[in-house]
């Protein structure tokens, strides 16, 4: 054990994290015993539902940080074979949760989904502790190890897994409120931050132990994390009272056809994620029947509703362009950041955790904007928002372009670039990411409320695919990173994102006037999600669901 005095910054940056982690975990015991209904003035299965996410994502963004050195260092693949695999992973998370949303949604209910999602992260988690042949130098010799199976499983467990937990844990935040209910924008605000506390700490934890004392000791943590997640939600169920049930009784036996399903989902994805031009394949054919099927829909409605599906399909083609960005964080950045960056002793995972760091203490400045500039008459609409996001993304790699000056391999970029970089990235996802699922949910009809939020999260999807074949092409044709050439991919990438966020500005007057906004209908209490209002649970057991709305 190192004495104290020998400490550099990373081993400091762990301590400090394992004492939050710590303090959080004895607040979230305090909060999972109390007697009362309520804390700080919400449900406490607000809390139950807080805890039990933030461990997911500490078990998520801490493997996630680590994924990309791991692929590198240990399976030893080239840089750019290591991030189209890593964009292909993170694009299947995004894809999965269609499924896992649509069987809950009809069929489970988003209690034993989560549950179910919990058990198979927790096993995948698990399953990457699991290390090979150490001490291969060929990467012919070490990709030959059986044990990658073993690795590719995993990832295939963690997709499928986040497919069943992602959206629907969010879904039963918004059971625990009325549609009119005014704490409910606060309790989301609540549990967001419980999703980027959980991503830092993780992300530190996870990262250090990974990187300094072994990676199935990295892997291994994330793996527990999950665990108490699921602890969190299965003893928690009494606080949620009755949220998330499904829609009606379901008999054993098809419950274990559904569950059947999910595993059998796993080896399709096991196949998936080692053939990843399949993958393009699916995404561009899912697409376009995707596009040809909103097309249909629109063109059966009247004029409002059409031109805002029009409004929609605007917003959901920058989602590539933004994601496919700004996921360069846990791929190509984090090799530059790995092989060009003086820092100072900290290991390299650790600067995923800037990121949601950021987005805590952010995130509240921003929504106190936009209410100040909304009473003011000034706010800018969604779309202008996504001009704006588009700039900070393509201004943050210009700005550390500039930052790290020659393309010399030898001459180190200073950390600062790095903070910067994730700066201007993260004041963009908040123009984006939230305002763009608010235009969702606000925008698309009725009856197609599901299907709309589905597709927003396949073009996040495809977008962190496009980020591994950006990430791919740094690798060059020798496919090891290169300094220079991964400097100018930044530099054409930045230039040509501000060039179509300037179009997007110009575009959203068009745009918001086809949003109709002063015609929206209120969905009024009866259109509350999951029917939790004064209808409460009859409307539920009477088979009416949030993503099944009427038309």
């Amino acid at each position: 054990m190192k004495d104290i005095a020998t400490w550099n910054e990373g081993d400091w940056i762990a301590a400090i994290g394992a004492i939050l982690l710590f303090a959080v975990l004895a607040i979230g015991g305090v909060i999972a015993t109390r007697k009362s209904e309520e804390f700080v003035g919400h449900p406490r299965g607000l809390f139950v539902l807080f805890y039990a996410e933030m461990w997911e994502r500490f078990s998520y963004y801490g493997m996630r940080a680590l994924l990309i050195l791991y692929l590198t260092k240990f399976w030893l693949f080239n840089d750019g074979s290591a991030n189209l695999i890593y964009g292909a992973y993170t694009s299947l998370v995004y894809i999965t949760p269609v499924l896992g949303g649509y069987l809950a949604d009809r069929y489970l209910g988003q209690r034993k989904a989560v549950l179910f999602g919990g058990i198979v992260l927790a096993v995948g988690h698990l399953f990457m502790a699991y290390e090979g042949i150490h001490g291969a130098t060929d990467p012919l010799v070490k990709q030959a190890d059986p044990a990658i199976n073993v690795f590719w499983l995993a990832l295939a467990l963690i997709i499928v897994g986040s497919g069943f937990l992602k959206a629907n844990i969010s879904v039963i935040v918004g059971q625990l409120y009325k549609m009119t209910d005014s704490r409910r924008d606060s309790a989301y605000t609540i549990f967001y931050m419980g999703v980027n506390t959980g991503a830092a700490l993780g992300t530190i934890l996870v990262g250090y132990l990974g990187e300094t004392i072994g990676w199935s000791w990295g892997f291994g943590l994330a793996g527990i994390g999950m665990v108490l997640g699921l602890l969190i939600f299965v003893a928690g169920k009494p606080a949620l009272k009755g949220r998330g049930e499904p829609p009606k009784p379901l008999a054993k036996k098809g419950e274990l056809t559904l569950y059947g399903i999910g595993i059998g989902s796993v080896a399709v994805i096991w196949f998936l994620i080692q053939y990843v031009s399949v993958i393009q394949s699916l995404l561009v054919v899912s697409g376009v029947a995707m596009l040809g099927y909103t097309l249909y829909e629109a063109f059966k409605l009247p004029k409002e509703p059409r031109e805002r599906i029009f409004a929609i399909l605007f917003l959901i083609a920058l989602n590539p362009i933004f994601w496919g960005l700004f996921e360069q964080a846990g791929g190509s950045l984090s090799l530059y950041t790995d092989k060009f960056v003086d820092r100072g002793g900290v290991p390299t995972s650790l600067f995923q955790s800037i990121n949601p760091i950021y987005i805590v203490l952010f995130g509240p400045i921003f929504a106190a904007l936009w209410q100040y500039l909304g009473r003011k008459g000034i706010e800018p609409s969604a779309p202008a928002k996504f001009g704006l996001a588009l700039i900070q993304v393509g201004l943050g790699f210009l700005v550390f372009v500039w930052g790290a000056g020659s393309g010399d391999p030898a001459a180190m970029t200073s950390v600062l670039f790095v903070f910067l970089i994730y700066a201007l990235h993260t004041t963009g996802e908040l123009c984006l990411s939230p305002v763009g699922l608010s235009a969702m949910t606000r925008l698309s009809p009725l009856h197609l409320g599901s299907f709309i939020m589905g597709a927003w999260f396949y073009m996040t999807a495809v977008g962190n695919f496009v980020a591994g074949k950006i990430g791919e092409a740094t690798g060059g044709e020798s496919g090891v990173m290169d300094k220079q050439v991964t400097l100018g991919i930044y530099s054409t990438i930045g230039w040509t994102t501000i060039g179509v966020a300037v179009v997007v500005l110009a575009l959203s007057p068009l745009v918001k006037r086809w949003m109709h906004l002063d015609t929206l209908e209120d969905r009024g209490i009866d259109r509350d999600l999951a029917g939790q209002s004064e209808l409460g649970l009859e409307a539920q057991e009477a088979g009416f669901h949030p993503e099944r709305k009427p038309h």
